[in-house]
């Protein structure tokens, strides 16, 4: 019989960083495989991969994923979007490829976007809308660039478009009645959800139980050891008090353990198979990291485990930047040990160094050499097109 009244296990910082590396299969350097199947299924583990438009590097969802899959082709995604429909488009935190089997998990948020489609498309009408799901329903799936006949309106913001059609298509697309069933870079493909997945009678959306519990899984699953805060890094801040409820239920049946990491008040769990074993991972593991990985776009909780503050500084002035332009940190067994800003010339074949900064116990005696190997493997995944 679990106690009634659990103790809180210590957890030092070395511990929570080493359950929380192998959660997210950084520990390992093959964890999924090498074959195409490798790419859905580190979707599916992970809970999401997150889409991003810059790309002076390979863009993130690309680089997330070539991260824990050596062999990834960027073909391999492309097959489980649109041939085997494994994975599909939605919206987390961000824009994100997650794995179609955790649809029913999202289709309540399509409801709700279709009765309130977002503010920043108020612009948009109900009309707008049926007219572009008509065109895609007559015509059969299409990108903007297939619409040539819209009225071009001025930009509201930096990243939207003049045709209305694109707006259109968007909340359409929030609202869950067409899907992105394939993208060419940043240009996406539209097309009828049921025509896209094939349903003869599509999937029912999870009950609000349901989607708390999926919430809670995803992230014991990609973190490993969870407090409230990470796992309502994927959208969950409303539903605090209900997933609170769902742990005090399974720490009472012995499922999770109340956990102390050091150095930090709030509260955090885990589960006893993770205290069992904490593995220390392959020796001499370097990775790159996208400053959108899953690891690193928890800003706080990677302070936390690893004295690393990350700054995205992409959008800051030159002289206000430290790291530089699109900083990657780079991870040296379970240690962040330094900051590469990057940049891929593809023109000339080259993976640039614009700097190097040491962080942490850092330095070129100890790690120069492997981080130098990983970045001729980096480079070739760069430019491998």
């Amino acid at each position: 019989m679990p106690s009634s009244s659990p103790k809180t296990h210590p957890l030092s910082l070395l511990e929570a960083r080493r359950i929380w590396l192998a959660a997210q299969r950084l520990s390992q350097r093959a964890p999924f495989g090498d074959r195409p199947e490798a790419t859905p299924a580190a979707v599916a583990h992970l809970g999401y991969v997150q889409i991003d438009t810059i790309n002076v590097i390979e863009r993130s969802h690309h680089h997330i994923l070539y991260t824990r899959i050596p062999a990834y082709r960027r073909q391999h995604l492309r097959a489980a979007q649109s041939t085997d429909k494994t994975v599909f488009e939605y919206w987390t935190h961000a824009l994100s490829y997650i794995a179609t089997g955790d649809l029913p998990y999202f289709l309540g948020d399509m409801k709700r976007r279709r009765l309130a489609p977002p503010s920043w498309y108020k612009t948009v009408t109900a009309a707008d809308v049926r007219k572009a799901v008509g065109r895609v329903r007559r015509e059969g799936a299409l990108t903007i660039r297939d619409i040539d006949d819209d009225d071009l309106v001025e930009k509201n913001h930096p990243w939207a478009s003049r045709k209305p059609s694109k707006r259109a298509l968007q909340v359409a697309f929030y609202a869950g009645l067409v899907t992105i069933s394939a993208r060419a870079g940043m240009l996406k493909t539209y097309e009828l959800m049921d025509r896209h997945f094939g349903w003869a009678k599509p999937p029912k959306p999870a009950s609000e139980r349901a989607r708390n519990d999926y919430a809670l899984e995803r992230a014991l699953r990609s973190q490993g050891v969870v407090s409230l805060d990470s796992i309502a890094q994927l959208g969950t801040r409303g539903n605090r008090p209900a997933i609170r409820k769902l742990i005090d239920a399974r720490v009472r049946r012995g499922e999770l353990v109340p956990v102390r990491i050091a150095g930090d008040k709030a509260a955090h769990w885990t589960t006893p198979e993770s205290l069992a074993g904490l593995p220390a991972g392959e020796s001499g593991l370097v990775h790159i990291l996208s400053p959108f990985d899953p690891l690193i776009i928890q800003r706080k909780r990677v302070h936390l485990f690893f004295g690393y503050e990350h700054r995205f500084e992409a959008y800051l002035p030159k002289d206000k930047r430290v790291f530089g332009y699109f900083a990657l940190p780079v991870l040296v067994g379970d240690e962040i040990v330094a900051a590469l800003d990057l940049k891929t010339d593809r023109d000339k074949g080259e993976l640039l160094i614009q700097k190097w900064t040491w962080l942490g116990k850092g330095s070129a005696a100890r790690h120069k050499g492997a981080i130098e190997a990983e970045l001729g493997r980096f480079e070739r995944f760069q430019l491998a097109g």
